[in-house]
């Protein structure tokens, strides 16, 4: 099958969907004809298994996000999971638990009348959670967050490479001495992004020096405080990688009043992609945080499995890519 997707240029679920006959599928007469051709020359003949009532019948996906808050990354994972779902026929609807497993348990039982295809569950922070009973009682995906014994399926963020990514951007840029300041310590983002700004350093012969690399907390606040302690250093750096856009704003404001230049003196680089980055003077440089994708992934999975194509990976990292602009 996954031969025949890749030469039809499609995806394992559109195949599945298609040679199985599944009702509601959408999709275009000239998609089916390509499938149903190309699995003709392979020589592939689908194997129709009995299947449950149930999955037949299942067109809802329930998503969880474990909080509310003024971040759009849980709604970007939810549309990203809503207009994939939509290609298939299928429904998502949205719940916040603000990581209460009582909260997650209500919101299944509205949905005990008809049967589910499976949860979406979505966390605001990149972090390792211990599933809930309720999670692991029903087809699960992970999304920003995975069970540390990997038994159920996770779709996060690259942010190692993604932090390697920045850092080598500012390289090739011909910046030397590049301050790093990085998220909330204790966190899986801020650990991967220092880990991939160190890993770029070394594989360029850049030497890594512990006092260009300073904490921060997300805030625009840090961001201002970290870049005045780096430009205060006896040897100033030439670039600064933000590890999210949010510090990259303080960062604009402590240079400004230090007078310095952007991208002239001091280069920045941020990460995430906010609204706000392409707003700023000069338009900040960054890496998207792909979470429209993230839940997108985590919804074909959900209709993959369905389809009983259960032999993907347990944890899948999601490239961020790097958004040029004009700070760099």
């Amino acid at each position: 099958m996954m031969d025949v997707a890749a030469q039809a240029g499609v995806s394992q679920a559109t195949v599945s969907l298609i040679l199985n006959g599944s009702p509601g599928a959408r999709f275009s007469t000239a998609t089916r004809h390509r499938v149903e051709r190309v699995a003709r020359e392979l020589g592939y003949k689908f194997v129709h298994r009995d299947r449950r009532r149930e999955t037949q019948e299942a067109r809802v996906i329930c998503f969880i996000g474990d909080e509310l808050t003024t971040d759009p990354w849980v709604g970007e994972a939810f549309e990203g999971a809503r207009e994939k779902a939509l290609e298939f026929g299928v429904t998502v609807c949205l719940t916040i638990a603000r990581s209460d497993p009582d909260a997650e348990i209500l919101a299944l039982e509205r949905l005990s009348d008809r049967p589910f295809l499976g949860i979406i569950f979505a966390t605001v922070l990149t972090r390792r959670i211990e599933p809930s009973a309720a999670l692991r009682k029903h087809r699960t995906v992970l999304v920003n967050s995975y069970a540390a014994d990997r038994s159920l399926p996770s779709v996060l963020p690259g942010d190692l490479v993604g932090g390697r990514a920045a850092t080598e951007r500012l390289i090739v840029a011909g910046r030397r001495r590049i301050g790093f300041i990085n998220g909330q310590q204790g966190l899986d983002a801020s650990r991967d992004r220092l880990r991939g700004y160190r890993q770029a350093l070394a594989s360029h012969d850049i030497p890594f020096d512990p006092a260009l690399v300073k904490p921060g907390n997300w805030e625009p606040s840090s961001g201002y405080d970290m870049t005045r302690a780096l430009m205060a250093l006896p040897q100033p750096p030439d670039a600064i990688f933000c590890a999210n856009d949010l510090m990259a704003v303080g960062c604009y404001d402590a240079l400004r009043e230090l007078g310095k230049r952007i991208p002239q003196d001091v280069a920045v680089i941020g990460f995430d992609d906010r609204d706000i980055a392409k707003f700023l003077h000069p338009p900040l440089t960054t890496l998207l945080l792909p979470q429209r994708e993230m839940g997108a992934i985590a919804a074909e999975i959900l209709i993959d499995a369905a389809g009983r194509l259960d032999a993907g990976p347990k944890q899948i990292k999601v490239e961020c890519p790097l958004v040029e602009r004009q700070s760099i």
